[in-house]
């Protein structure tokens, strides 16, 4: 069984800073390409960064030079450190990781539960 994990989400006004950290765990032979997704009230999820295993970076356009993904391979986890945060930016933020089981031939996605930001004054 794996599991994903979010944490760090909340209520930060405009311009404020918050870390996500996602952590995988249960029964995991490698973990490949690891990523961020928001959706908001009414909107499709849409991808908001993701994270390769040997670390190249790849972001949406709305978070560029404001985001930034990172990963620990040591402890299975992702984190996005979110900076100079908008009203637009509100949304329940999902992590999602393609991973091979143990005891699997193949990969299979994973998502977390989801976490809430909420950017307001």
């Amino acid at each position: 069984q794996v599991q994903l994990v979010e944490s760090g989400g909340g209520l930060v006004q405009p311009g404020g800073s918050l870390r996500l950290s996602c952590a995988a765990s249960g029964s995991i032979f490698s973990i490949y390409a690891m990523g961020w997704y928001r959706q908001a009230p009414g909107k499709q999820r849409e991808l908001v960064a993701s994270i390769t295993n040997s670390g190249s970076t790849n972001y949406a356009d709305s978070v560029k030079d404001r985001f930034t993904i990172s990963r620990d391979n040591a402890k299975n986890t992702v984190y996005l450190q979110m900076n100079s945060l908008k009203p637009e930016d509100t949304a329940v933020y999902f992590c999602n990781a393609r991973i091979s089981p143990l005891g699997s031939l193949g990969q299979r996605v994973y998502w977390g539960q989801g976490t809430q930001v909420t950017v307001s004054s």
